[in-house]
């Protein structure tokens, strides 16, 4: 399947697959957080845009347009469009520079690149219809105080990702006991027991625990004592592809 990308500037934002690493999680001591895969796989199942320029921008924690102040860090075409102050009430939008066109039923989830901080400013979160839309959206930050915020170059401001989302409403949550389905139950209480063992030798510093470092049974795609059969389509890395030019 394809997902179409269509520049509507002369010089668009590049678009590359999203990349694992953060720097908050880089320094963590041994650079734990990279051991949980939901991070990770967060980091990278979508797509970031990426700023063309360096830029500060600044809230006076003003309700007007003019409250928001950009700053490039030099002379860049275009950014008068790129980055401005339209929404008032301390919202900075980005025009990503793109009309997207998604399969039929597939829809887009525009929001800011997952686990990637910045103090004192917000990612907002939309979702487009792209199977149908005709023009473009824009994507939104907020101030969450007054201040100076920085992008730099090459910083993801816009992450989209891809979702069949109208399924979702044949959905209805369940609240089940666990008794109801012994499998999982025993398959629970079978990693409840392996965790909390692992976890009581790591703080009588055994050396197997602490060689180990940490159980992997997620990470691998396994089940705790063989209570079940490992799943054939776990993922612990994702690879998304890059955007080509096409013809046509």
């Amino acid at each position: 399947m394809e997902l179409e990308c269509y520049p509507i500037i002369n010089r668009p934002p590049e678009i590359v697959p999203g990349r694992p690493n953060r720097d908050w999680m880089d320094v963590f001591a041994e650079r734990h957080p990279y051991r949980c895969l939901p991070l990770s796989m967060a980091n990278t199942s979508g797509w970031e845009i990426l700023c063309p320029v360096g830029f500060s921008a600044e809230w006076n924690g003003g309700d007007l347009q003019s409250d928001i102040t950009l700053r490039p860090d030099h002379p860049y075409p275009g950014f008068e469009d790129f980055a401005v102050s339209h929404f008032t009430r301390g919202v900075l939008t980005f025009h990503p520079g793109y009309m997207f066109r998604t399969p039929l039923k597939w829809s887009m989830m525009v929001q800011g690149p997952p686990n990637f901080i910045k103090d004192g400013i917000q990612p907002l979160a939309g979702l487009v219809e792209t199977d149908w839309l005709p023009f473009p959206f824009t994507m939104n930050w907020m101030f969450t105080r007054p201040g100076k915020v920085r992008f730099e170059k090459g910083d993801p401001f816009c992450f989209i990702t891809l979702l069949q989302d109208k399924v979702l409403e044949t959905f209805e949550p369940v609240i089940r006991s666990m008794e109801s389905d012994s499998v999982l139950k025993g398959q629970y209480e079978a990693w409840t027991k392996q965790r909390s063992d692992f976890n009581s030798r790591l703080f009588k510093r055994d050396p197997s625990a602490l060689k180990a470092a940490w159980q992997r049974y997620y990470f691998k795609g396994e089940m705790p004592d063989d209570v079940g059969p490992a799943p054939t389509d776990h993922v612990n890395k994702r690879r998304l592809a890059q955007p080509r030019v096409k013809g046509g």
